[in-house]
């Protein structure tokens, strides 16, 4: 028995040193746009694997089924449009995808003066 006590405290030790997702980066899209389809040609596929995505982590929505537990500041109206989201509430937003060269460094500025994200590239195209 007491060898699972040494393990059970060590499994929970390490699970508590695990960095909380308080913030999340939310994607309002719809059907047929063609600027969400450039955004997930050049950027979707190295979104997860950067310092901004690992910091907030991607989540999509349909611009016409906002769903409930999203509180944003003012209607969404275009797309694709980014939300900087903690615990639920809009913090900050990004209306279109300016392109790749842009997007990186806007959304390290938005989630460095909104979350607690620290920018420690030299370099676009995150991490």
């Amino acid at each position: 028995m007491r060898p699972f006590r040494h393990l059970a405290a060590a499994a929970a030790a390490a699970f508590a040193a695990l960095p909380a997702w308080a913030a999340e980066l939310v994607m309002v899209e719809q059907p047929g746009c063609e600027w969400c389809a450039r955004w997930n040609a050049e950027i979707a596929p190295i979104y997860p694997k950067t310092a901004e995505g690992k910091h907030a982590p991607l989540r999509r929505v349909d611009l016409r089924a906002l769903p409930d537990d999203l509180q944003v500041a003012r209607r969404v109206m275009f797309t694709p449009t980014f939300l900087v989201v903690e615990d639920g509430e809009e913090r900050a937003r990004l209306e279109g995808y300016p392109g790749e060269d842009f997007f990186w460094p806007l959304l390290a500025d938005l989630l460095s003066a909104h979350t607690g994200f620290v920018d420690n590239t030299n370099a676009t195209g995150g991490s």
